[in-house]
């Protein structure tokens, strides 16, 4: 498994009325720690798309546990347990970096296509960063 932990604070343009984080706002926050997970394998999202690949989300899922609240610091746990074949399957924790609460779970998952939109086989770029990180 290959994961990466990404701390995040809670700001007011995060929360609602009631000073809780927005249910939209964590997708977000699944982007941020996705693209920093990418990076940490040496990934770039930049450098993929140099490539001519992108990585579009195709589906998206996330069950909400505890609501987070303003100015709290949060640690997005993301991870990738299954070498793609046709797919890329992204899972996801928010966790209250304080007490280690679970407040969300969630995955997203991406096709790979190239700049026609067409879908293509893992680029061996990609195959060959996730082979050297010791996912099989």
């Amino acid at each position: 498994m290959i994961s990466y932990n990404h701390k995040v604070n809670v700001y007011y343009r995060d929360v609602d009325q009631m000073g809780i984080v927005y249910h939209s706002r964590y997708l977000e926050y699944f982007e941020e720690s996705r693209t920093e997970l990418l990076k940490s394998i040496g990934l770039s999202v930049t450098k993929i798309e140099d490539t001519g690949i992108m990585l579009p989300v195709i589906s998206s899922h996330c069950e909400y546990f505890k609501g987070a609240h303003f100015e709290q610091e949060l640690i997005i746990k993301s991870s990738i347990s299954i070498f793609p074949k046709a797919k890329l399957d992204i899972d996801y924790s928010i966790l209250c970096a304080k007490s280690s609460i679970t407040h969300v779970k969630g995955y997203t998952t991406h096709a790979f296509v190239n700049k026609n939109n067409k879908p293509v086989r893992v680029p061996k770029m990609i195959s060959e960063n996730l082979t050297r990180e010791g996912l099989q």
